[in-house]
């Protein structure tokens, strides 16, 4: 590609409300014009991105032995109604009537369209398993769209839908998956990490995540350099640190602590460890006849945060508890509760918290706190111990093969065993070998194609611009030509080199600009060209080019006639 042939709209400088460097870069690099909220217009640089990202991906997947179908951005509320998500799903789907004033949802993913095509034309066990999948454009309503790509409201996407007899069939085509996530990503040159995690609201058992490792990433994730464990950190399992509860040898006393509500501030003013400090969190548990429900306390370390997730697992649905219900049950303000003489109330201690001595908490009394408080002797032993907290760097690691580490990931990929969630709900059944009715086994497979981009860049960027890998940027190589308009030799020189480059099968972009070469250099850096190449008088008199790659510091000159062959060993290309 000529960029006299090309569309490159570059901008100095970022919009005001670019939040992360990935949002900024793309909107600088031209790569996408916003519409509205959360949905933007791919400019050609961009498209070009998201084509290799795409061509990637449907490779792998066609030889994994899925396959592509498109299936209707537009859905009918049926079946929406019929597997009970319509109301469940939330203000996120987008729902719409046509003129004939029926129900309609802009699809944010393809559960139930996909299950009323099998269960319509897959009726023996003879025709499973088989997989399906699309690379298509969804649409969730987001409340706050934000950070470009990363969150926006309409995204490309490849979904997949596989169908099974047994759930060991399923088990078999998700390792399957878990291979083919593992190399696409591979391909794709992206540094990430797999990991365990909450099947959430789509439902399930066995669930996986594939993060693009960066620092700007939204989700924790924990992993044990020892071992291949890893995890969300709302998933991952936090064991008891050390043995036994010691035996208490401080008697308990009441110190004043005015203003002091966080456990932080708490330790400071006594000087001890935070870690020395119990915090309670008043909950309200909700009850099954629909009551008014439990209210309850949940202790944590200090130094520890409380995980919803696993607290909704193992105490069912709650809520936190409002201040004034905190008043009437402890006959305090939040800052200074505690478990000391609180009767009738169940109190859920954490792991770490249960084998605590001596530890500091709450006199439920404004300004005042307890030291040397102790289980059994201050008070009642907990009416539950379990796992209530996120994991922190330097927990022992769930398979015992040493401590957990933490990093920050973005989601880019998802793999769920759905089990008969959907095809029950749909009646999606087929006859085994018996000729008996049975309900198929299902498995769901996500990749966020355009969130992709996003995450390569806040994987890889510099002070100049976007560093993509080779495989996805918008051109593998640029030839930056000095005086292309005025020189003969260079312009020849130039021309024969994108020829030979393109003819080898290389993605190469010309700039035949009449620009001067800071502009030229500038553009090429800001939109992610791994390899450049410099065509100027000087050096053609030595037979020789000019050869920097885009995250080395300087350039090298290499002869002419060995420049086709040093880029293609750069590249890989045979």
């Amino acid at each position: 590609m000529r960029t006299s042939r090309f569309f490159l709209s570059t901008l100095k400088e970022a919009p005001s409300d670019a939040e992360v460097i990935s949002h900024q870069l793309m909107v600088r690099a031209g790569m996408i014009k916003r519409l509205a909220g959360g949905i933007y217009t791919w400019m050609p640089t961009g498209l070009r991105v998201v084509r290799k990202v795409e061509q990637i991906v449907r490779d792998e997947m066609d030889k994994a032995g899925a396959i592509e179908l498109s299936m209707p951005a537009v859905q009918p509320a049926e079946l929406w109604q019929e597997s009970g998500r319509w109301d469940k799903y939330g203000p996120e789907l987008l729902r719409c009537r046509d003129r004939h004033q029926r129900d309609f949802v802009i699809g944010p993913t393809h559960e139930e369209v996909i299950t009323d095509v099998v269960r319509k034309e897959v009726k023996s066990y003879r025709q499973l398993p088989v997989h399906f999948y699309q690379i298509q454009v969804k649409f969730r309503d987001e409340i706050r769209p934000r950070f470009g790509v990363m969150r926006g409201r309409e995204f490309l996407m490849k979904d997949g839908y596989s169908f099974h007899s047994s759930f060991e069939d399923l088990q078999r085509e998700y390792r399957n998956m878990f291979n083919t996530y593992t190399r696409i990503f591979t391909r794709l040159g992206l540094k990430f990490r797999a990991v365990a995690a909450d099947t959430g609201s789509i439902g399930g058992t066995g669930s996986h995540e594939f993060h693009v490792l960066a620092d700007s990433g939204e989700d924790a994730l924990a992993y044990c350099p020892d071992s291949d464990f890893a995890a969300n950190v709302e998933l991952a399992e936090a064991l008891a640190q050390g043995g036994s509860r010691p035996s208490g040898t401080a008697a308990m006393s009441r110190v004043a602590t005015p203003g002091r509500t966080r456990c932080e501030d708490v330790a400071e003013l006594l000087d001890i460890p935070v870690s020395r400090t119990v915090k309670a969190i008043a909950v309200v548990l909700n009850s099954a006849a629909g009551g008014p429900g439990q209210f309850a306390l949940i202790l944590l370390r200090g130094d520890h945060n409380l995980n919803e997730l696993k607290v909704q697992k193992t105490l069912g649905e709650f809520r936190f508890a409002r201040d004034d219900e905190i008043v009437v049950k402890l006959g305090c303000q939040p800052g200074y509760i505690g478990p000391v003489g609180v009767v009738d109330l169940p109190v859920f201690a954490d792991r770490s918290v249960a084998v605590m001595g001596d530890f500091v908490c709450g006199a439920n009394e404004a300004g005042f706190h307890l030291t040397g408080v102790n289980f059994s002797r201050d008070v009642a032993e907990p009416t539950r111990v379990g796992d209530f907290r996120n994991v922190v760097a330097g927990d022992l690691s769930p398979d015992g093969r040493g401590r957990l580490e933490l990093c920050r990931g973005i989601e880019v990929g998802h793999i769920f065993q759905l089990r008969t969630k959907y095809a029950e709900a749909l009646k999606c059944s087929f006859l085994d070998e018996g000729g008996q009715s049975r309900i198929m086994e299902m498995g769901c497979y996500g990749i966020g194609v355009t969130r992709i981009v996003g995450a390569a860049i806040e994987q890889g960027h510099d002070e100049r611009g976007i560093i993509f890998p080779a495989a996805i940027a918008p051109f593998q190589v640029c030839i930056v030509p000095m005086a292309y308009a005025k020189s003969e030799g260079v312009r020849a020189a130039a021309d024969a080199l994108y020829a030979e480059l393109t003819e080898s099968g290389i993605d190469v972009l010309l700039d035949d600009r009449n620009e001067r070469p800071g502009v030229m250099f500038a553009e090429m850096e800001l939109i992610g060209i791994p390899h450049r190449i410099v065509v100027g008088e000087r050096g053609l008199a030595e037979g020789k080019l000019e050869y920097k790659g885009r995250v080395e510091a300087a350039s090298q000159m290499i002869g002419r006639a060995e420049i086709g062959q040093f880029l293609k060993e750069r590249l890989c290309v045979t």
